[in-house]
């Protein structure tokens, strides 16, 4: 009887050193895991954001150098109605929540073209820098007439 004892613990003390050569391993494998990115596991380090500032609203897109959209935010999309989308507040928001989801694909640097007339145009690229982003070049891409087509005719209020 006294065989089977020493034969029932063996196996359990053979164990006991096994179970420790994995805690280590476990221990890595608890270590915090890098940063989780969409699509993917894209990475991209630089790109383009187009910062569309109408007289309504602000559209801020971000693109790789090939012009491929990453991601993309509106003022509608962050909670503002109304005219309040069109105010700069919002397209500094806007440009932040878009800087944040690019800033999570991996992107620092980035070249700013602000297209049309909007009121969240230089707030735009305040928001985009807030984030830590390193803002490289700005480009205003407004398309601008060579007197081509005739405007619409003036408002009267």
């Amino acid at each position: 009887m006294s065989e089977n004892k020493e034969k029932e613990t063996a196996p359990a003390q053979a164990a006991a050193p096994q179970a420790e050569a994995q805690a280590p391993a476990a221990a890595a494998a608890s270590a915090p895991a890098p940063e989780k990115r969409k699509k993917g596991g894209r990475y991209v380090p630089s790109g383009i954001a187009f910062v569309q500032a109408t007289f309504n609203n602000t559209k801020v897109t971000f693109t790789d150098l090939h012009g491929n959209v990453l991601c993309w935010s509106t003022g509608g999309k962050n909670g503002f109605k109304g005219s309040r989308k069109s105010t700069a507040y919002a397209a500094q928001v806007v440009a932040a929540d878009a800087a944040k989801k690019a800033e999570a694909l991996g992107m620092k640097e980035v070249e700013v073209r602000i297209n049309g007339p909007g009121a969240g145009r230089e707030s735009a690229v305040r928001g985009i820098a807030s984030t830590g982003m390193e803002v490289n070049a700005i480009k205003d891409i407004t398309p601008v007439p060579h007197n081509g087509c005739r405007p619409p005719k003036r408002r009267r209020v």
